[in-house]
């Protein structure tokens, strides 16, 4: 029996009108279908996909034992992840050895710090894997403020709002351009850090991008003191233009 693909499907940032021609025949075609969701809830890229799974799929769910419960600096947090990318990628395995394809969701594109990346490593070289690339959330992101993020020679830099304080000012600094992703609870630490650097001015906070439920707010107007976690902070570079 040859051994089935797994294939790891963009879904772009939100819209469903956003997915590509590819993600979409695939959905709608695929016999098994697993996404990352948080125990107890839907999960976004489920959510996103919802009307394009057929009826007679078969869903693999796979719920994080952690996500901000702990913090990140606990051993426990990286010992309890690995554990649960290491279950669900034998239970993909075991699919595809019985020679069944099996469609992962993915919010944003599959390798743009997303948790199937972690799946895709321990998967890469063992069975055929497949990869369907997408807008990313940042992508919809600044398209939703109505202003270009980059201009000529500008530089973009991403960062994680995890890091600490003064690296974030450190790479603030540095560029041209800013996305700041994984707001949440580092909303406080993000905005000092901003403020440091001269940006908070000119930064934009956009929550669920792309989705029904978008809000686009400069940031000097921004009261709630903990961002969802659908939240991208923005600097648009101000560079060469003709």
């Amino acid at each position: 029996m040859s051994s089935g693909t797994i294939y790891g499907v963009g879904l772009g940032p939100g819209d469903p009108d956003l997915m590509s021609v590819r993600a979409d025949r695939l959905l709608r075609n695929a016999r098994h279908v697993a996404y990352f969701r948080k125990a107890g809830h839907v999960g976004q890229a489920r959510a996103i996909a919802n009307a394009a799974i057929p009826t007679d799929a078969i869903e693999f769910p796979m719920e994080y034992p952690v996500t901000t419960e702990i913090p990140l600096s606990d051993p426990r947090y990286n010992q309890m992840l690995s554990e649960f990318y290491a279950n669900c990628t034998d239970h993909l395995k075991s699919l595809a050895a019985k020679g069944e394809d099996v469609v992962v969701l993915c919010e944003g594109d599959p390798f743009f710090y997303g948790s199937f990346m972690h799946v895709y490593s321990r998967l890469h070289g063992k069975v055929p894997i497949n990869v369907v690339p997408a807008v990313t959330g940042m992508s919809g992101a600044w398209t939703a403020t109505g202003t270009p993020i980059t201009w000529g020679d500008d530089v973009l830099t991403v960062l994680m709002g995890t890091l600490p304080e003064d690296a974030l000012v450190r790479h603030m600094g540095d560029t041209d351009a800013l996305v700041v992703m994984k707001i949440g609870r580092n909303f406080d630490k993000v905005c000092r850090a901003l403020a440091r650097c001269g940006l908070a001015d000119r930064a934009w906070l956009v929550e669920h991008a792309a989705m029904p439920n978008q809000t686009v707010t400069p940031l000097s107007k921004v009261t709630d003191v903990v961002a969802p976690y659908f939240s991208i902070i923005l600097v648009h570079g101000q560079g060469r233009r003709p």
